[in-house]
């Protein structure tokens, strides 16, 4: 009997406990602000807040596992930024595929849906990078891994529909991000995104540079190109000068003599990736009589004589590392220039990464995104600009896809977007986009051709320029 009463009273004490534990619990308010709301994410930080009428901007740091297979095995901070517009809206997660930028901008998905944007810097980029750095990390499903994490982090505060996004070689990763985490995003808008599928072969992209443009354009930069193989030694003096004043080393690729060919073999490429057609009017047009100092003018201001240097190269490290490990990089042949002329060819990426990391290729990892593209794209949109050679191996949509599509901008650059489209495309595109974001009225759902970005167009938050990075770099 006494047992039994001790009993029932241990069990009313311990009642008792876990009541006035939920009222304790309860009687804490949630944090209404959202700054409160994103710093009570375990392992989030902030960096700054900056204002912007409309909306508040954060740049974050975010802890995250340097292997997501294994958690335990160390931690970096990752850089991320939040462009919070209301909880009530969808949210864009966009990512460039290299350093996130600090000042607050708008792409053109958040634009269309008049959304939240969630920037991620990728894996490596400085400050982004594990301090040491086991390069054996860097690889697509580890950032794709980066990415979900974020995602599940905020999905609580941001509950409505997800939309991925990023260009070149962030569009890359929206695709990536989508394969490894289908379940995540409601939809995925990726721009200029090349699809380098057999490393190998690369016959595409002289197909595209035998006809882009016009045949007067393309014999300009032919011609520049090639006379500045030509006067090798003159042009090459001018380089060490200007390497020598602005104390520019070569020792990540050789010699000033290869990051010389490098950036002179980047010229043609460079110019469709970042020019229009109605740009070639700044080539020179008789190569032949120009003077020293247009021929070099006009490499330098297209292709940057810094980019090979030491200096140039170590921002861009974690690129050309995965460029040699998974992505894959392009080649092309020069039939316009005498072999007599070309040392080296375009150099593999190999070449632009420091000899103490190592580097091996994984020739599976781009076919299997390639075929889960093909066979399981769901609510996918890919944009690619007629004239961008990143878009000679572009992604494919096959049987098995889903709500998808492939859409290309007449006469653009590297920089083609939805607004850039053909009409009936570009309402297409924007009537799908506002559909995967749940925020499409009626009237679009049932006449496409209404669809309308949400959000006024604000000089600068939805700056249209191309992203542009050294060529060549997607």
């Amino acid at each position: 009997m006494r047992k039994a009463l001790r009993w029932l009273l241990a069990l009313v004490v311990l009642i008792g406990t876990v009541s006035t534990a939920g009222v304790a619990t309860a009687a804490q308010p949630e944090p209404v602000d959202i700054k409160d709301r994103l710093l009570a994410i375990e392992g989030m930080s902030l960096i700054q807040e900056k204002p912007y009428t409309g909306y508040r901007y954060f740049v974050l740091n975010y802890t995250q596992p340097v292997d997501h297979r294994r958690p335990s095995k160390g931690t970096f901070q990752q850089r991320i930024t939040v462009l919070h517009r209301d909880t009530s809206r969808p949210t864009v997660f966009y990512t460039g595929g290299y350093n996130v930028s600090t000042t607050p901008g708008r792409r053109e998905p958040t634009q269309i849906v008049d959304g939240n944007q969630v920037s991620m810097e990728y894996r490596f980029f400085t400050p982004s990078r594990p301090d040491p750095a086991d390069w054996t990390k860097l690889d697509i499903w580890q950032a794709a891994s980066d990415q979900h994490r974020i995602f599940k982090a905020l999905k609580p505060i941001y509950g409505k529909k997800w939309i991925s996004t990023g260009g070149s070689k962030g569009g890359m990763t929206a695709t990536y991000y989508e394969r490894f985490y289908p379940r995540d995003m409601d939809g995925v808008v990726a721009y200029v995104a090349p699809n380098d599928v057999v490393n190998k072969e690369d016959s595409a992209y002289d197909r595209f540079f035998a006809k882009v443009g016009t045949k007067e354009c393309r014999d300009r930069l032919n011609a520049v190109q090639r006379e500045a193989l030509v006067r090798r030694e003159p042009l090459e003096k001018k380089y060490a000068a200007y390497a020598a004043e602005n104390e520019y080393t070569f020792n990540t690729i050789g010699s000033l003599d290869r990051a010389y060919e490098a950036v002179v073999l980047d010229y043609v490429w460079g110019f469709w990736q970042y020019s229009l057609l109605s740009d070639c009017d700044t080539i020179p047009a008789d190569a032949k009589n120009a003077t020293d100092d247009e021929i070099f003018t006009s490499i330098d201001t297209i292709s940057g004589f810094s980019f090979y240097t030491d200096q140039g190269l170590e921002p861009y490290t974690p690129y050309f590392y995965q460029a040699g490990t998974q992505l894959g990089a392009p080649t092309i042949t020069f039939p316009h220039i005498e072999k007599k002329y070309i040392r080296y060819g375009y150099q593999p990426p190999r070449n632009f990464v420091p000899r103490s990391i190592p580097m091996k290729f994984q020739p599976f990892a781009m076919r299997d995104i390639d075929t889960w593209v093909k066979h399981r794209a769901n609510r996918m949109l890919f944009v690619y600009g007629e004239n961008d050679p990143w878009g000679a191996e572009p992604f494919r949509l096959g049987r098995g896809a889903k709500d998808s599509y492939v859409f290309t901008a007449p006469g653009l650059n590297h920089g083609a977007n939805v607004a850039g489209l053909i009409a009936d495309e570009k309402a297409l595109a924007t009537a799908r986009i506002l559909d995967w974001a749940g925020v499409a009225s009626t009237t679009v759902q049932e006449d496409p051709s209404k669809a309308k970005p949400l959000a006024k167009f604000d000089a600068k938050l939805d700056k249209r320029d191309v992203e542009r990075e050294p060529a060549l770099r997607p």
